[in-house]
């Protein structure tokens, strides 16, 4: 007789459609394995016991994203140089955001990474960084502009399914499946993955589109002018024609040339359509 060994496993709760079908594969597999050499079912074993990490990732609550989205910014403002309340570049950067407080409801915070990358990012809790570089090129009006495109990635949620995807698929995500309802404690390298992906998050062209839009309208709400949105795509236009687009923030937010003159023309008609004047060069 064949030597069946006895297999345990952790059963889920069964509120939502997603456990139920679980279930069900969990179910589908023991009777396979009882039909399968010892070999076999211990590779089976081993799929089951990833399938039922993925299913416990995946369950992640918003207070779980927010504790890891928090450690990952925390571990970001200790390692790059975060330039104080009284220097010139944040001073610049608190007059222009003045009044933009929150975004949907998720408050908004804002720091000056001195960095030479050209860059700036906002993440799922609603922490905006810029880069000095970023700031050394861009006028005011074009500043707010990129600023007001990265919170549109936070308000369509980009940037948290973007965290959450890195989650479950990158070096944290032994770590956070295994962590049995809270927020696991991460390794520096775990956080420092985490943070690059922040930091580097790369959308679709149908995501940046959208942002694009609730960006505008995110500025026009807060009394900005969102010809500051056109006037920077057309200034890392010319900087893709001029370097190749070396810059990664230019790399990451236009991937195509056509892109980039489309959505140009999608702002500007709206710009035009709602009587916004353009801010001189």
């Amino acid at each position: 007789m064949r030597d069946i060994r006895p297999i345990k496993f952790v059963i889920l709760h069964s509120g939502t459609n997603q456990y139920k079908n679980m279930k069900k594969i969990i179910f589908a597999i023991v009777c396979a394995l009882a039909v399968l050499p010892v070999s076999a079912q211990f590779n089976l074993n081993k799929a089951i016991s990833g399938a039922a990490k993925a299913a416990k990732a995946l369950t992640l609550t918003d207070e779980q994203m927010a504790a890891y989205v928090k450690e990952s910014v925390d571990w970001m403002d200790e390692h790059n140089p975060v330039l104080p309340d009284d220097d010139p570049y944040t001073i610049r950067l608190k007059k222009l955001t003045e009044g933009v407080t929150d975004a949907d409801g998720i408050p908004l915070n804002f720091k000056v990474y001195n960095v030479i990358d050209v860059n700036a990012f906002a993440c799922p809790d609603g922490s905006v960084r810029v880069f000095s570089s970023l700031m050394d090129i861009m006028s005011d009006d074009e500043l707010l502009g990129i600023i007001g495109h990265e919170i549109g990635h936070v308000m369509k949620h980009h940037s948290k399914n973007a965290f959450k995807t890195q989650l479950l698929t990158g070096a944290a995500k032994d770590a956070v499946a295994s962590a049995g309802g809270v927020a696991a404690k991460l390794s520096e390298s775990q956080l420092g993955n985490l943070s690059e992906s922040l930091i580097g998050a790369r959308y679709s062209q149908k995501q940046e589109k959208e942002a694009d839009d609730c960006g505008y309208d995110f500025l026009k709400a807060h009394g900005k002018n969102p010809w500051g949105m056109v006037m920077a795509f057309e200034k890392f236009l010319k900087m893709e024609g001029e370097n190749g687009g070396q810059s990664s923030y230019v790399q990451k937010m236009f991937s195509s040339h056509p892109e980039t003159k489309s959505r140009i023309e999608a702002m500007t008609k709206r710009c035009n359509k709602d009587g916004f004047a353009r801010p001189e060069e």
